[in-house]
């Protein structure tokens, strides 16, 4: 790592817990490989402290921040504009300080698109199902209304208020009309499920240290038509995507998704392209490492 200098730029990431991000790692590995005289460090904020945190963003210059959990909805009423995304969404998982005005962005959305473009023709005219309703499932709706062009969208949700509360959101945003909510999980799920040509699971259930979880427990759920993501990349692969692949169905984790949208805050940040070969790489290993600790 660079030697940290009077100027050296400041990163970070806001969210409460923090100790489970993979985002130090990333970033400092890409400023590294740069050669970039940044530094990213993790900030552990409850909600109580999200304010006075980012009045401390401003005073001391810091460059920008990623927002995770619980904050990515919260944090919009603390900052001064936002993109066309994030305001759509309702959610910002990036901040770049530009002389002292934030802006908010959600290179989520980025991340998401990168990893089903290239199942974009199984989804068109087809029933997609999301389970989750904080701000990573809407991140994931609004890249499914706005590039994957499908005839309905499931949301299931703990609670179904939750759910329903998206699909009103959506539908007036984005004048998306076939939304049907759901909570966990009515009898008539599993057919709602086996005639989903996606299944993304936008929630934490499953994530490490906590691998024999799963959001969905019927393996009658699965076919072998179907695509099923996890945006949950730690373990490589959840207990959700192998019952799913099990059954014959496409998996995807979010490992991809991670990546590349930290590229996309990285770009925002520093001007720079982020090496995503060797990130993932790196990633990869220190998964392995991860995995052969609990085995």
């Amino acid at each position: 790592m660079n030697t940290i200098k009077y100027d050296t730029k400041l990163l970070g990431i806001f969210g409460h817990p923090i100790k489970h991000s993979f985002s130090p790692l990333i970033h400092n590995k890409a400023l590294d490989l740069l050669n970039l005289d940044y530094i990213y460090l993790p900030f552990d904020i409850g909600s109580v402290n999200l304010h006075d945190a980012i009045k401390g963003v401003i005073a001391l210059g810091v460059r920008g921040f990623n927002v995770t959990i619980p904050h990515k909805e919260t944090i919009m009423e603390y900052l001064h504009d936002f993109s066309d995304e994030a305001t759509m969404i309702g959610a910002v998982n990036t901040v770049v300080n530009d002389m002292g005005r934030l802006i908010g962005y959600n290179t989520d959305v980025f991340g998401i698109n990168e990893s089903l473009v290239k199942h974009k023709e199984k989804f068109i005219g087809e029933q997609i199902t999301v389970i989750g309703s904080g701000g990573a499932a809407r991140a994931v709706i609004f890249c499914l209304i706005r590039n994957f062009r499908p005839s309905q969208i499931v949301i299931v949700n703990r609670t179904e208020q939750r759910a329903n509360n998206l699909k009103r959101y959506f539908k007036q945003k984005m004048r998306f009309e076939n939304f049907k909510a759901y909570e966990l999980f009515p009898p008539e799920i599993t057919e709602v499920l086996k005639d989903s040509a996606l299944i993304v699971n936008a929630t934490s259930v499953g994530m490490h240290p906590d691998v024999d979880d799963s959001p969905i427990n019927i393996r009658q759920a699965f076919n072998k038509k179907q695509v099923v993501y996890d945006l949950i990349y730690n373990p490589i692969k959840s207990k959700l995507l192998l019952m799913a692949e099990s059954e014959g169905a496409t998996v995807i984790n979010g490992l991809d998704t991670l990546v590349n949208q930290a590229a996309k805050s990285f770009k925002l940040w520093t001007g720079k392209e982020m090496p995503i070969n060797e990130i993932k790489n790196l990633l990869i290993e220190e998964l392995n490492k991860t995995k052969k600790a609990v085995d």
